[in-house]
């Protein structure tokens, strides 16, 4: 993160605690337990990236007095906790399904870029004084990660009941991100 100016006790508060989210779910993500599925693979990888989220939005919600970001928080977190839920009820069906080494390989090459990509944005994330607008900038690569890795997922053979879970998570988030794309632009960050 780029810490160049002096940050209020509030800021580095929110600061220290999201980077010790960011550290959980990266660690959470890249040690994940893979297997010869990429469903199962994409659903244990996606459970600790929702997890940060959900952290991410309670340690938002501490600070913000921002009426439309704890609208937004809260429904972020209803949401990866219904999707987390909805991952963990299909995860022992989805293990049945077992993929090519070629496609394991390249889905798992992908996924690696879009993960690499998404936690240097989200460290790198422009940082102010303004927790509302270092959220959004921190959450912003945080959906647009998500997105990436459902859409490299519907590129192979993978559990039935995992399709609507994948569309879910790209419609919802690309919707958010283009709300939090206009509340930067409001709050003049």
């Amino acid at each position: 993160m780029n810490r160049t100016c002096k940050f209020s006790n509030v800021t580095n508060d929110y600061l220290a605690f999201y980077d010790g989210i960011l550290c959980d779910m990266k660690n959470g993500m890249t040690h994940a337990d893979l297997s010869d599925s990429i469903s199962h693979n994409f659903i244990t990888q996606m459970i600790p990236h929702h997890q940060g989220a959900i952290e991410m939005s309670r340690n938002l919600l501490r600070y913000t007095t921002c009426i439309p970001l704890q609208n937004l928080a809260l429904q972020i977190i209803t949401e990866q906790t219904r999707s987390i839920s909805d991952m963990q009820g299909i995860l022992c069906r989805c293990d049945s399904l077992h993929n090519c080494r070629e496609d394991l390989c390249c889905f798992q090459t992908r996924t690696r870029k879009i993960m690499q990509t998404m936690f240097c944005e989200m460290k790198q994330a422009c940082t102010t004084n303004c927790v509302n607008c270092n959220f959004i900038r921190e959450m912003i690569p945080h959906h647009c990660g998500a997105v990436a890795m459902s859409e490299n997922t519907l590129r192979y053979c993978i559990c039935p009941e995992l399709v609507p879970i994948l569309d879910a998570i790209i419609r919802s988030q690309k919707q958010e991100v283009q709300n939090m794309q206009c509340m930067l632009r409001c709050l003049c960050c």
